[in-house]
């Protein structure tokens, strides 16, 4: 057995013994998550990614063990934009407070599905044809200019008027609730399929969305040129992906009540895209002058400042904003 599939077999036998222990012992079918267990569950699996780290870098070495933290991190900061969107589509389809934990699972397995087959795709694209980094890295530039320009306009979208809940409604024969915790129910004779069912295949297919700029970044990040690296550099993008996005669902119970005080981490996010984005494009000549190992170590200080940077920023400007409120409250009861 080579090393690189030692650490796919180790992987795969610690996501199976988590996702059991998770399951099993910190979380409960069918009942609410506290935050004190969603942030139990949340030590849990960012402590389990950075001992994989740890032992990636005994098994494999510093370059790709850095990779992983910084793939991790990348995806693990854009889960917070994701979980805005489970909120509103949650809120939309009235989906109960008990059936969270589950639905969130389900969504998350089927997005790791769909992310393993998309990784896979972009991976040996790339390798056949390097050029795509290229458009890759116009696409980040241009998806992190967006992103820093725009206004939130989060608000705005609406689950049940969105193109996927309509294409599914002509797909699927739908009935417009949740058959009491079911996925589906028989009606005048036939199956159909419930809001659970609906909500499940709108956060695989959402997160599938979001993999369209994260899995490019990632692939900005991991070294996937250098001869002899390749599988490396694959089980690198599988392994930051895979963790980033089971920890989504104690993410979500986490941060649910306070994903709107982050205002300013979609710009830090922004910033590290165009980052990545331009290292993408000018690869050629940075190599010239910077190792591959100091080209980790550069791109993890600036992921790690930019993403710290605007969420202790945007919980600064959010305290003032509320001394504001309350300094116009005091001088209103003053008059």
């Amino acid at each position: 057995m080579s090393k690189t599939e030692l650490l796919y077999l180790v992987f795969g036998i610690v996501i199976v013994v988590a996702l059991i222990f998770d399951l099993g012992l910190l979380s409960k079918k069918d009942k609410k998550v506290t935050i004190k267990q969603a942030l139990y569950q949340t030590f849990f699996w960012v402590g389990l990614a950075l001992a994989f780290c740890i032992f990636l870098w005994i098994e494999n070495g510093q370059k790709p063990a850095l990779e992983y933290l910084s793939a991790y991190l990348m995806e693990w900061s854009l889960s917070i934009d994701n979980i805005f969107v489970f909120i509103l589509i949650f809120s939309a389809f009235g989906v109960k407070e008990k059936n969270y934990g589950r639905v969130l699972l389900l969504g998350i397995l089927m997005a790791i599905v769909f992310r393993i087959i998309f990784i896979t795709l972009g991976v040996t694209l790339v390798e056949k044809f390097h050029w795509l980094l290229y458009i890759f890295g116009v696409f980040l530039v241009y998806t992190g200019y967006k992103m820093f320009a725009s206004e939130d306009d989060d608000d705005g979208f609406d689950p049940q008027k969105s193109k996927g809940y309509k294409f599914l409604k002509r797909v699927l024969p739908l009935v417009p609730h949740d058959g009491d915790g079911k996925f589906s129910v028989h009606h005048e004779g036939k199956r159909h399929y419930t809001t659970l069912f609906v909500v499940v295949l709108m956060l695989g297919g959402i997160d599938l969305v979001f993999a369209l700029d994260s899995i490019p970044a990632v692939m900005g990040i991991v070294d996937t040129r250098t001869p002899g690296y390749g599988a490396t550099a694959k089980l690198v993008i599988y392994t930051s992906n895979i963790f980033a996005v089971l920890g989504l669902r104690s993410l979500f119970f986490l941060l649910r009540g306070a994903v709107n005080k982050f205002d300013y981490l979609p710009k830090g996010i922004a910033i590290v895209l165009v980052f990545i984005g331009l290292k993408m494009l000018g690869e050629h000549w940075i190599n010239q002058w910077v190792d591959k190992t100091t080209q980790v170590f550069i791109s993890l200080g600036i992921i790690m400042i930019c993403l710290a940077g605007s969420i202790f920023y945007s919980m600064f400007i959010d305290k003032q904003k509320a001394e504001g409120r309350e300094q116009r409250q005091s001088d209103d009861q003053a008059h």
